[in-house]
């Protein structure tokens, strides 16, 4: 690959829909380098409808969603071009954009496995003038996988440690682990809720979008008979490859779990907190025993209660932010769509069989290109 044209653009909006994350990465050198990053945030308006229908909480028909798709869209092109301007980068210096989109579902189970993200790419290409790389799940879903979680193959290349054991730990609106071994192998799953339940009980009762430092949930006592009924979900113990999502864990499902209403919310805000810290403890005990070390990134290394559970729980392992290993936590998901997107343009594989499930390396994702005067000029520049 010729690397003259080595920048890309991550953008990504999680389980959470806090925000969209971009960052633009150079990949002269090979690994990527984070050169400038930007958070965008959603319209509250239109956050609120993402966040009801990957709840289940509301329906669309078919105009409402071709709407939403480029609604999204347009918000995306809008958090790269914030980005390009912020960064003084022009269009044309940029190789490709790598959009995850906005998940509104994720079936990876069942007889007709699915996973959809919303986000027109080709919104995002036009708007841009940059070609997009998108639909970065289904490829692996289709070859049996659970297209997700796909930053392992990332944190293998940035962080695996030949000869020592580590686990990589992304805090977002779900958990996800990264097993790296000692001996080079590489496994992940999802472990269940993080930050999602969180930000969405202290929405309801606070009307925040985010409980700061965990202070919400500090302020309350976890019930045990609650935390009781919600770790025996079924999830819990299913074996990986494995992954969740907002379809699954969601308020709705935490209200079949008791009498919400006889608790203090911050005591049921307590309890959220203690099922992400004990569900990710389990996992790691239990697929990383020989772990010395976590590594942390997502936005729950910002909550100050949940990291002290988690070192609480965690001990005698060493808990650190990715940033100790010079790795932005809040935008290592946004470089890893950068990264995915030159591997497509690469027709180099993305997922991690061993980690998805999917029966072998699929290259992943779809090229929308951008406008042209000139179609045979992006075909010769395609090969960069």
């Amino acid at each position: 690959m010729n690397d003259a044209t080595a920048l890309y653009l991550g953008l990504i909006s999680g389980t959470s829909a806090d925000s969209i994350d971009a960052a633009l990465v150079d990949f002269a050198r090979g690994t990527p380098q984070v050169l400038a990053t930007h958070t965008h945030p959603w319209p509250p308006v239109l956050r609120e409808r993402m966040l009801a229908l990957a709840q289940g909480e509301a329906a669309l028909d078919l105009d409402a969603f071709g709407r939403l798709d480029v609604e999204i869209g347009r918000c995306f092109a809008d958090a790269a071009t914030h980005l390009l301007e912020q960064s003084g980068t022009p269009a044309h210096a940029v190789r490709a954009i790598g959009s995850h989109g906005q998940t509104l579902r994720h079936r990876p189970g069942g007889d007709h496995p699915f996973t959809l993200q919303l986000g027109d790419p080709t919104t995002i290409a036009e708007r841009c003038g940059i070609d997009v790389v998108a639909d970065f799940r289904r490829a692996d879903i289709a070859a049996g996988g659970q297209g997700a979680p796909l930053l392992p193959a990332l944190h293998a290349m940035l962080l695996a440690r030949p000869g020592h054991a580590r686990v990589v730990l992304n805090l977002g609106g779900i958990a996800n682990i990264t097993v790296l071994g000692a001996d080079g192998g590489v496994r992940g799953f999802d472990t269940g809720p993080a930050n999602g339940l969180l930000d969405a009980w202290c929405l309801r009762h606070r009307g925040e979008p985010f409980d700061r430092d965990g202070m919400f949930a500090a302020s309350g006592r976890p019930d045990p008979n609650l935390l009781d009924a919600l770790l025996a979900d079924d999830y819990f113990a299913l074996p990986p490859p494995k992954s969740t999502g907002r379809e699954h864990f969601h308020l709705d499902w935490l209200a079949t779990h008791g009498p919400l209403a006889a608790l203090d919310p911050a005591d049921v805000q307590a309890t959220l907190l203690e099922l992400s810290a004990r569900s990710v403890a389990a996992a790691i005990a239990q697929h990383a025993p020989d772990a010395a070390e976590v590594l942390i990134c997502g936005g729950g290394v910002h909550n100050s209660a949940l990291m002290r559970r988690l070192g609480e729980l965690l001990a005698p392992r060493a808990l650190c932010s990715t940033a100790r290993h010079g790795i932005d936590p809040d935008f290592l998901e946004a470089t890893a769509f950068a990264w995915l997107a030159r591997q497509r343009l690469l027709g180099l594989p993305g997922n991690l069989p061993a980690v998805t499930g999917a029966r072998g390396p699929r290259v992943l994702g779809a090229i929308y290109s951008a406008p042209t005067t000139d179609p045979s000029e992006r075909i010769r520049s395609g090969a960069n």
